[in-house]
């Protein structure tokens, strides 16, 4: 029988700018909304990003994840995952600000440096509502978003050693499964771990059907089936029919206004909620079952909810 379905759910990221679309969660009150009522539609992983309520600008300060992180908690029994990508342009040290604080059971880790255009938005979207959005996006097109085996040591040795944290390990590009795998060679990463395929960010693995089938063989080759889960994510159009594909082929998905702020074709969605019900819905047509977030726990190896610190 195929295994349940873990939907993970990404409420607000931080390549969004609150410009383009009125319902992307800035405040940690809507951002704590956000994700209870994802939860609530299926998501039993909750990846998240701050942002600066004020200005909607990345924000890596702990004491802003620390408005919302505890409110989810109390509200739902999902995984919370605390990025590590934080905003483009931050620090290693930045952007391990938040998840070294809330020792959480989960946090994203990217296994690559790589470019990571986000500038042709500037095509699109033309009104700004903040000073910063417009000098944000244009700075993509000269820019390298660093992720070396130093820093990936690092972050592995401090959340993974120290906190007892999983990760969702994202991966770009065919070479970072080879990065992943070196680490697990070395030790440093044991299995049960989850990959997070990422397809049709600008620098990245184009969202092709065909590149998905060949990560996912390639995957299976250097791990092998049954150590580790596999999830995909796809920007933009592309966020359901990864999705859906995946769910074929027996992995995991990821949704949220991180990854696309649509619903369907020129439809913003009006909540994560929508994109959480619609891949439910997908997800339960195709005769599987969404996974509780008890089961993704026990198939990540996650330490509980009981044992983070917020």
């Amino acid at each position: 029988m195929p295994r349940s379905v873990i939907i993970t759910c990404a409420p607000t990221g931080g390549i969004h700018t609150p410009s383009m679309s009125p319902y992307l969660p800035v405040t940690p009150a809507e951002i704590a909304t956000a994700s209870i009522e994802a939860a609530e539609a299926g998501a039993s992983i909750i990846h998240l990003h701050a942002r600066d309520p004020e200005t909607g600008k990345p924000d890596p300060r702990p004491e802003t994840f620390k408005q919302f992180l505890p409110v989810i908690k109390q509200a739902t029994d999902a995984v919370v995952n605390v990025s590590t990508g934080g905003g483009l342009g931050m620090s290693i040290d930045e952007r391990l600000l938040a998840a070294t604080d809330a020792s959480p059971e989960m946090a994203s880790l990217n296994m690559g440096s790589i470019n990571f255009g986000i500038f042709p938005m500037l095509q699109k979207y033309h009104e700004f509502q903040f000073d910063w959005e417009r000098p944000f996006l244009e700075m993509t097109e000269d820019f390298i978003f660093p992720n070396t085996f130093r820093t990936i040591r690092y972050a592995i040795e401090k959340l993974g050693g120290e906190h007892g944290t999983k990760f969702e390990f994202e991966c770009y590009d065919l070479g970072h499964l080879y990065t992943v795998k070196w680490f697990v060679d070395q030790g440093l990463i044991k299995p049960p771990f989850f990959i997070q395929m990422v397809f049709g960010i600008l620098g990245g693995m184009g969202a092709d059907i065909d590149n998905l089938v060949h990560l996912h063989k390639k995957a299976n080759e250097l791990f092998g089936a049954d150590s580790y889960e596999w999830s995909v994510l796809a920007a933009g159009r592309h966020q359901m029919p990864f999705a859906t594909q995946s769910a074929i082929l027996g992995g995991n998905l990821r949704v949220g206004l991180e990854d696309s702020l649509f619903i369907g074709k020129g439809e913003l969605a009006t909540s994560n909620a929508q994109q959480v019900k619609r891949v439910r819905t997908i997800i339960e047509n195709l005769g599987l079952t969404v996974a509780a977030p008890a089961e993704a726990r026990e198939r990540l190896g996650l330490k509980g909810a009981d044992r983070v610190g917020f």
